[in-house]
């Protein structure tokens, strides 16, 4: 295995100190311009990787990186702080993780004051976008001198987020769902205190206007993310319309109770019933029949978070500002049988 380059063997190369690499790879301005140039070479031929950490301890600064998490008992959650921790190891900076189960105005505080008493250098909030938080967020990040990146929610004044486009998501499922014939098509959403869940429903709604199928309140059943939602969502929509033929459902646990719920009803998916989910967990392609699901790449998210703060991070310390910006992770659908009504 060949041995990793290190910052003596860029300088031995250069014929400089390894002060004077370290310099160059922090970009301070007290290197020749042409001694800079020369260096910056050496350190592409070399393929010299610089460790974010060894960099951190020698200047006296940390290179902690403060995560606010969520519902790790969910699989899109738990998967973005996955590719949170994955990211930010590559990029040399250690992982602080708070997990917050009640999101008032205490708790939030109390992560915070944590954060900077252990002096990261940038936050992650990976909290799902509730619609009642983002004032006392908004609050009490305004005054630290610390990047921040807000993960799924949408474009927000002086911020820089990354998040999940759930609606477009929303879009294809439902438009796949029409493409393959069905023409009575409900849909059963997460929570709408989430923004996820209000972004997945309002993508619902504008691909049933623009194919001037029915999109009243009627064919909407509100879940909690769970199975068992899923099942009771079956029952209210084929109640109200035993019509329906398609349900699009926001995320693969409900997508299992509506299969065996409509199982037991009688009904044969994808012939009677056509059921597209979303987050494309492993198990997905297990069910029976397996389930069409929307994958949300949900560790891609959380690597893009990384990046965007590391942006932030390098930003701050060469003295410019922060655009505020909204990075935007595409999500892909994943055709299986579950609705291949056109195959059957």
């Amino acid at each position: 295995m060949k041995e990793q380059v290190t910052i003596k063997d860029v300088a031995k190369v250069a014929g400089v100190s390894t002060q004077t690499i370290s310099r160059v790879i922090n970009d301070r301005p007290d290197v020749a311009p042409n001694t800079r140039a020369r260096i910056k070479r050496i350190i592409t031929e070399l393929r010299y990787e610089p460790n974010a950490l060894a960099r951190g301890l020698s200047s006296g600064k940390t290179n902690t990186l403060g995560v606010v998490g969520f519902g790790l008992e969910y699989f899109g959650p738990a998967n973005v702080l996955t590719g949170i921790e994955k990211r930010a190891s590559e990029c040399g900076y250690s992982v602080l993780l708070a997990l917050i189960d009640q999101l008032d105005e205490r708790n939030i505080q109390q992560v915070l004051t944590r954060f900077v008493t252990q002096h990261v250098i940038g936050i992650i909030w990976a909290i799902p976008g509730f619609s009642d938080s983002m004032s006392i967020v908004e609050q009490e990040t305004r005054e630290l001198n610390i990047p921040i990146v807000l993960l799924n929610r949408s474009t927000l004044p002086q911020k820089v987020v990354a998040a999940v486009d759930n609606r477009t998501g929303a879009n294809i499922a439902t438009q796949h769902l029409i493409e393959e014939g069905y023409e009575h098509l409900g849909i059963i959403c997460g929570p709408l205190n989430w923004w996820e869940a209000q972004e997945r429903l309002a993508g619902w709604r504008e691909t049933m206007k623009a194919y001037n199928k029915e999109d009243t309140d009627s064919w909407i059943f509100e879940g909690d993310w769970g199975v068992e939602s899923g099942e009771f969502g079956f029952h209210a929509l084929y109640s109200a319309h035993p019509n329906l033929d398609a349900i699009f459902v926001c995320n693969d646990q409900m997508s299992l109770g509506v299969i065996q719920a409509a199982s037991r009803k009688g009904l044969i998916i994808p012939k009677d019933l056509g059921i597209v989910g979303f987050d494309n967990i492993p198990e997905s392609r297990f069910f029976l029949p397996p389930l069409t699901t929307i994958d949300q790449r949900a560790r891609e998210l959380g690597a893009l978070a990384v990046q965007s703060l590391n942006e932030c991070i390098q930003a701050k310390g060469n003295e410019e500002q922060n655009v505020p910006s909204a990075n935007w992770i595409h999500p892909d659908l994943i055709i299986r049988e579950s609705s291949q009504r056109l195959r059957v």
